[in-house]
C-alpha cells in the first residue's frame, strides 16, 4: 500500500497545480462600464470642454457702496426687468444727512430771497425822516449864516460868531448828504455782489442734496437695462447670495446676486492652444452633457472670444489655474433647452478639417 500510495498522492497534487495554473492564467471577464463613454460624431474632430451659462453671460451684480442689507427684494428662479430693485443697504444715516442738507438748502433760499426783497418799507421811513430833519438843520444854519453875514457887514458881529455858523453850516450840510446817501443806499436794495454769493451759497446746497440723493439711489440695487434685437431683455434671478443683515463691501469681489437671460442658452467652449490651428469657425459642432451620453445637443457657432487665456478647471473655484491657455469660442444650443441648467458642464465635439492638420504638420523653416 505504501508503494501505491505515494506515487497517488503525488499526481494529486500535481493535478491540482496544473488546475490552478490553468485557472490564474484565464482572462477575467469583461464588465460593462458603469457609463457608456462619449463618442464623437465626427471623424475629424477636436474636442473642448463647454460651461453652459446664459445668452446675456452670467451677470454678476454687485454694490457701489459698502453697508448692512436691510432688504432684498428678489428670490431664486424670480423673472425681473430692467430697474426692478434686487436688494437695498441701510438707508437711515443718508437719510438723516439728506433731512440737514435739505434744511441748509432751505436757509440758503431764505438768505437770498431776503436780499431780493430789499428794502424792506418798514426800513425806508426811519433814514427818510432823518433826512428830512438834517435838511431842515441845513436851512436852519444856512439862514444863521446869512445872518451872521449881515451883521458882519454892519460891524454889529464879531468874526469868531461868523467863522462858527459857517463851520455849523458845513457840519449841517455834510450830515445832510451823508442821510441823502444812506436813503439812496437803502433805496437801491441789497448788493449785487452779495446776492451773487447768495445764489452760489443756493446752488452748492441743491447740489449737495442731488448728491446725497444719488448716494441714497445707489443703496439701491436694481436689474441693468439690456436690450436685444427683439427689444428689452427679460432675466432670471440665478443665484442669490446676500441675506438681510449682512455686511457688503465693493473690494471682495463677491457675487451677491446672479442675473440671466435663460430662454436661451450659450456653451463657452475651451479649445486647447494645441488644438487651435485646427479649429473652423464653420466646421459642425454637437454637444453632450456628462452623465447623459445618450443625448446629443447640435451647436450653433456664435462668435470667438479673441483673446488666448490661461484654462480655468471646472471646478466652481474661479482661483484654480492649469498649466496651458486655451481659446473661448461661444455657441448657442440649437436645441430646446428647457431641461438644460445654468453651469452644467458639455463634452464639445468640433467638427474639424484632416487638410488643415496635414498642412500644419508640414508648416516649418
Amino acid at each position: 500500500m505504501r508503494n501505491i500510495l505515494l506515487p497517488l498522492i503525488a499526481l494529486g497534487m500535481l493535478l491540482f497545480g496544473v488546475s490552478h495554473i490553468r485557472n490564474r492564467q484565464q482572462e477575467p471577464p469583461q464588465s460593462p462600464p458603469p457609463i457608456t463613454p462619449v463618442v464623437s460624431p465626427y471623424v475629424e474632430r477636436i474636442a473642448g470642454a463647454g460651461l453652459v451659462e446664459a445668452a446675456t453671460e452670467n451677470l454678476a451684480i454687485g454694490t457701489h457702496l459698502q453697508g448692512i442689507v436691510d432688504h432684498v427684494f428678489v428670490k431664486v428662479g424670480q423673472r425681473v426687468r430692467a430697474n426692478d430693485p434686487l436688494f437695498e443697504l441701510d438707508t437711515r444715516l443718508i437719510r438723516s444727512q439728506i433731512a440737514v442738507q435739505e434744511m441748509r438748502s432751505a436757509s440758503s433760499r431764505a438768505e437770498l430771497s431776503r436780499l431780493e426783497q430789499l428794502p424792506r418799507a418798514e426800513d425806508l421811513p426811519p433814514v427818510v425822516a432823518k433826512r428830512e430833519q438834517s435838511d431842515a438843520i441845513v436851512r436852519q444854519w444856512e439862514d444863521e449864516y446869512a445872518r451872521q453875514q449881515k451883521l458882519a457887514q454892519d460891524g454889529a458881529t464879531t468874526e469868531s460868531s461868523l467863522v462858527a455858523s459857517r463851520q455849523k453850516l458845513a457840519a449841517a450840510r455834510a450830515d445832510a448828504a451823508g442821510m441823502q446817501a444812506e436813503e439812496d443806499r437803502l433805496r437801491a436794495g441789497a448788493w449785487e455782489a452779495d446776492k451773487t454769493i447768495a445764489r452760489a451759497a443756493v446752488a452748492l446746497a441743491d447740489a449737495e442734496v442731488l448728491q446725497l440723493k444719488t448716494q441714497l439711489d445707489l443703496h439701491r440695487v436694481c436689474t441693468p437695462e439690456l436690450e436685444d434685437a427683439a427689444g428689452a431683455v427679460e432675466l432670471t434671478v440665478l443665484q442669490v447670495n446676500v441675506r438681510p443683515g449682512e455686511a457688503v463691501d465693493t473690494a471682495g469681489g463677491k457675487t451677491l446676486v446672479m442675473l440671466g437671460d435663460v430662454r436661451r442658452k450659450h456653451v463657452r467652449v475651451d479649445i486647447d492652444e494645441h488644438d487651435v490651428p485646427r479649429f473652423r469657425s464653420e466646421g459642425a459642432a454637437t454637444g453632450v452633457f456628462r452623465g447623459d451620453v445618450a443625448r446629443s445637443f447640435p451647436l450653433r457657432f456664435m462668435r470667438v472670444e479673441p483673446f488666448v487665456l490661461p484654462k480655468r478647471s471646472l471646478t466652481g473655484d474661479n482661483t484654480e489655474r492649469v498649466d496651458t491657455r486655451v481659446l473661448q469660442v461661444l455657441y448657442e444650443i440649437a436645441a430646446d433647452a428647457d431641461a438644460i441648467f445654468i453651469g452644467q458642464q458639455m463634452d464639445v465635439f468640433i467638427e474639424s478639417h484632416a487638410e488643415a492638420a496635414t498642412t500644419g504638420e508640414n508648416t516649418g523653416p
